[in-house]
């Protein structure tokens, strides 16, 4: 099937919305763990795949391409199953990475079956799972396409050493979003965005994980191994610039509407959002900052006692293949977690999907490449203090 890029898909990347969530979470993992806690040993179930061909996945809304005259279609999913003889339960359930913890945590700290054999959430709540030992580890063996294909920035994050538990299923960048042409220049590091003529005309985003890193890179923190005093120093740079007016206000994916209105001149972005906005305003322009960016995924595990284990890995590995990862590339339009899949885009005889192969934002360049950096996640320990501290400055 020709490729063909797709304009309008929306960001995955969510806000932390309230400290409630956090408090949740840090009582599980404060004095719930013990209960919580799965135990490696008791994480698998009996896996039906030999004789029952089929799997449950929970993914985002409009995560996944879709045929251009039929939206019902999804005709890389749809290759898997003519291919495989395995039906695929699609559900698009996913909109928050809290809300849906919340659905379906009480099975797992329970040890009972979720329902789902496949599920993309956030890193930085994959990592929660993982620490809580919700999510079991993939086979490899049954797992070429990844093990040969997956891009070598992304392999070991450090709540995933060796991504045992997790595939990343699509990636993205937060980095500066700002429109060149009412600035009248560069704007190349975090530190641009305190200048006296962009006061009041600055977001960031509002959301603790989502936010942070970037503003550490700013400062020249090591992201991968940040301390809790580089939290508290941010906070209370971040803080200041709030009480002076500097910052306007603080943002979900809406920051979008402010960028392309001319509210705002400059703001944290996301790489997907931006390539979008691009398409009908060239002026808006994505930055990676000298000092570095925040690289993330998206990824996909598969629960605890899933009953379709092998298939479900059998899919995932699918979506290595270069071919696939170029087709999906080109629907979705975020950093491509397959590398391979760039010379395929670039061989397209569509004129614009050939383009995508050549756009920083779907496959980094080296120089790019350089200064991405996976951050360390927040652990369960710090969550609720941290959080308590960013939401109050936020307004949250």
């Amino acid at each position: 099937m020709a490729l063909s890029p797709k304009t309008s898909p929306p960001s995955r990347r969510t806000l932390l919305r309230a400290l409630g969530g956090a408090a949740v979470l840090g009582g599980l993992a404060g004095c719930g763990v013990p209960a919580a806690y799965v135990s490696p040993g008791q994480r698998a179930g009996a896996d039906l795949s030999a004789s029952d061909h089929r799997l449950t996945w929970s993914n985002w809304p409009l995560y996944i391409d879709t045929d251009d005259d039929d939206s019902t279609k999804r005709p890389t999913l749809d290759a898997f199953e003519k291919r495989t003889g395995i039906s695929v339960d699609y559900i698009e359930e996913i909109n928050d990475n809290d809300e849906f913890f919340g659905k379906i945590s009480p099975a797992l700290m329970n040890h009972q079956q979720t329902g789902r054999d496949l599920i993309v959430i956030s890193d930085w709540m994959c990592a929660r799972f993982v620490r809580l030992g919700w999510v079991q580890e993939m086979d490899r063996a049954r797992q070429p396409n990844v093990a040969r294909y997956l891009d070598p920035l992304l392999r070991s994050p450090a709540f995933d050493p060796g991504r045992k538990y997790t595939v990343p299923w699509q990636s993205g960048i937060t980095g500066i979003a700002y429109n060149h042409r009412r600035v009248g220049r560069e704007i190349r590091h975090v530190k641009d965005l305190w200048a006296s003529d962009l006061k009041g005309r600055v977001t960031l985003l509002s959301g603790l994980d989502e936010a942070f890193a970037l503003l550490m890179q700013g400062n020249g923190v090591d992201i991968t191994k940040w301390t809790a005093d580089d939290f508290y120093d941010i906070c209370e740079e971040v803080e200041k610039y709030v009480d002076n007016g500097q910052i306007r206000r603080f943002t979900g994916n809406d920051y979008t509407k402010d960028l392309v209105s001319g509210d705002v001149l400059a703001c944290q972005a996301y790489s997907g959002d931006v390539i979008q906005l691009q398409a009908d305003n060239p002026d808006i322009r994505f930055v990676v900052p000298e000092e570095g960016a925040e690289l993330w995924s998206d990824s996909l595990m598969i629960p605890d006692l899933a009953r379709h284990k092998t298939n479900a890995e059998r899919l995932v590995d699918s979506y290595y293949e270069p071919e696939v990862a170029a087709e999906l590339a080109a629907w979705v339009n975020y950093v491509c977690p397959v590398p391979a899949a760039q010379d395929v885009l670039a061989s397209s005889k569509d004129k614009d999907t050939a383009a995508l192969a050549d756009n920083p934002l779907i496959f980094p360049d080296a120089t790019m490449r350089k200064h991405l950096a996976i951050a360390r996640d927040i652990t369960s320990t710090e969550r609720v203090a941290f959080a308590k501290r960013w939401n109050k400055i936020v307004g949250l």
